[in-house]
C-alpha cells in the first residue's frame, strides 16, 4: 500500500508542477495554443518520474494490469467485452452531437468553424492534438487509473481520476463558477466513460484513450465556443458527457462497476 501511495503522489506532484512550468514557457517557444498546449505533457513527465523511481512496476501499470483481482468478480471478470474500443471512439462524436443539438435548441442557430478557417493547417492540428492528448492520457488513463483502480471499483476509481483531471486544469477556475462546474462535470463523466471502456483493455490503451480525447477536443474546436468563456456551451457539454457516461454505466455489469480488486502493492 505504501508503494501505491508513493507512486500516486509522485505522479501527481510532477504532473501538476510540470504542467505549470510548461504553460509558463509556452509563449516563449512560439508554439500556438490552437495547435497544442504544452501543459498536456505534464502527465507524461509524471509517468517518466514514476518509471525512473519504480522501473519494475511501470510496465504493469501502463498496461492496466490489476494483480490481486478478487475471484468473486464473477460476471465478465476475465474477458474484455468485444467492441469496447470502437464504442469508446464512437462515444466522442456522440458527445459532440448531443452538445451541438442542445446548443442549437437553446440558441436557435448552430455554430461551426470550418477547418480551412483555422489559423493553421487542419492536418497539423489533428496530429498535434493527438500527440498532446496521448501526453495527457498516458498519465491519467494508463498510469493513474490502474493505480487508483487497485483500491476501488471502476466507477469510483474513474470518478476520482476525473476529479483530479478536472482540477489539474486550474485555468478553468478563473472562469465563472458555472463554467468551472460544467467543466468538472465533463471531466468526471468522460473519465467514467474511459475507465469503463478500458477496464479490460491491455493492448492499445493509450491509442484508444488518446483517440477519444482528440475527437472530443476537435469536435469542441469546430462546433462549440466554450473556449471564449461562455457558460452555456460548457454546461451543455458537461450534460452531454454525463448522459453518455450513464449509458456506459448501464452497459457495464453492476458487479464489475462496483467491485475493487484490493491491489495494495
Amino acid at each position: 500500500m505504501r508503494n501505491w501511495k508513493a507512486e500516486t503522489g509522485t505522479f501527481l506532484v510532477v504532473a501538476f508542477v510540470a504542467a505549470g512550468v510548461l504553460g509558463a514557457v509556452q509563449p516563449a517557444t512560439g508554439t500556438p495554443a490552437e495547435v497544442v498546449q504544452l501543459t498536456q505533457f505534464g502527465p507524461a513527465l509524471g509517468v517518466l518520474a514514476v518509471a525512473l523511481l519504480w522501473p519494475s512496476r511501470i510496465g504493469r501499470r501502463l498496461t492496466g494490469a490489476l494483480p490481486g483481482r478478487r475471484t468473486d468478480d464473477a460476471e465478465g471478470a476475465g474477458e474484455e467485452r468485444p467492441g469496447g474500443g470502437l464504442l469508446l471512439l464512437l462515444t466522442a462524436p456522440l458527445i459532440i452531437v448531443l452538445s451541438v443539438a442542445a446548443y442549437t435548441a437553446v440558441e436557435g442557430t448552430p455554430r461551426g468553424t470550418g477547418p480551412g478557417s483555422l489559423g493553421h493547417p487542419f492536418a497539423l492540428i489533428v496530429a498535434a492534438q493527438f500527440v498532446g492528448a496521448c501526453g495527457e492520457e498516458i498519465g491519467w488513463r494508463c498510469l493513474l487509473q490502474p493505480l487508483v483502480r487497485g483500491r476501488f471499483g471502476p466507477l469510483m476509481a474513474s470518478t476520482l481520476v476525473g476529479m483530479v483531471w478536472g482540477v489539474w486544469h486550474v485555468q478553468v477556475f478563473d472562469r465563472a463558477p458555472a463554467y468551472a462546474a460544467g467543466f468538472l462535470l465533463a471531466t468526471v463523466a468522460m473519465s467514467v466513460v474511459l475507465g469503463l471502456a478500458l477496464e479490460r483493455v491491455r493492448a492499445g490503451r493509450l491509442l484508444l484513450a488518446g483517440g477519444f480525447h482528440t475527437l472530443v477536443n476537435l469536435g469542441m474546436l469546430l462546433f462549440m465556443d466554450e473556449e471564449s468563456g461562455a457558460v452555456l456551451p460548457m454546461v451543455l457539454f458537461g450534460g452531454a458527457c454525463l448522459l453518455t457516461a450513464a449509458l456506459w454505466v448501464v452497459r457495464a455489469p453492476a458487479v464489475r462497476v462496483l467491485t475493487p480488486v484490493y491491489d495494495a502493492r
